[in-house]
């Protein structure tokens, strides 16, 4: 897959996407490639902050290596500034029609984000069968996702909100989910005081967490 190449599926890049928020785009090149270097290629860089589609695009042109979407996608004009950057996947808390038609349009993969069981027959019924669980320990964890399991088993999931190192592997055991999100290896301590050499130990921890599927 070339740098430019959008990938086939995000659940299918990496056990665990590092969820980061950065207010300084100067950050995103060392902070990916610390991450790359850890293990961890897929990396969701949230429009939380203005320096958002800066860092996605120092990502996209300077570390090869790395496969950057954008996450906290909340409308159409989302959807464009990020691809416009180089996102290569995107990903949403939740979801509208609105929201899914531009994400659909964008040509590049997405992940809407689902609580409830009702929102992810809404998403099935629109041919979307993957989705992230969002937020997944306030959402029910676990236990809830087991239980989608049987009557949807269709539905893979990418839970994200809560996600440690503590759980991570529980949640990557159940046969519907693919990959996981989280923060936990992106301390803000390290990342205030641009501690790259820690954030590569912990994001080869994180990677690690492979082995427990």
């Amino acid at each position: 897959m070339s740098p430019a190449t959008p990938p086939a599926s995000v659940l299918d890049l990496a056990p665990v996407i590092p969820v980061v928020v950065l207010d300084d785009a100067r950050d995103a090149v060392p902070l990916a490639r610390a991450l790359v270097d850890g293990g961890l290629p897929a990396i969701e860089v949230t429009l939380r902050t203005g320096a958002a589609p800066d860092a996605i695009r120092a990502i996209a042109r300077q570390v090869p290596q790395a496969v950057v979407g954008a996450g906290t996608v909340l409308t159409p004009a989302h959807v464009h500034t990020a691809v416009e950057a180089g996102a290569r996947f995107l990903v949403s808390p939740g979801w509208t029609d609105t929201l899914l038609d531009a994400m659909r349009a964008s040509g590049v993969p997405f992940l809407p984000g689902v609580s409830t069981a009702s929102e992810v027959v809404a998403l099935l019924e629109r041919g979307v069968t993957r989705m992230k669980f969002f937020p997944a320990e306030a959402a029910g964890g676990t236990a809830y996702l087991s239980a989608l399991a049987s009557p949807l088993p269709q539905a893979r999931f990418c839970p994200t909100g809560g996600v440690s190192a503590a759980n991570a592997a529980s949640y990557l055991a159940l046969p519907n989910v693919a990959c996981v999100g989280g923060t936990w290896m992106l301390p803000s301590d390290a990342l205030a005081a641009k501690d790259w050499d820690r954030v590569r130990t912990l994001a080869a921890e994180a990677a690690a967490v492979r082995s427990a599927r």
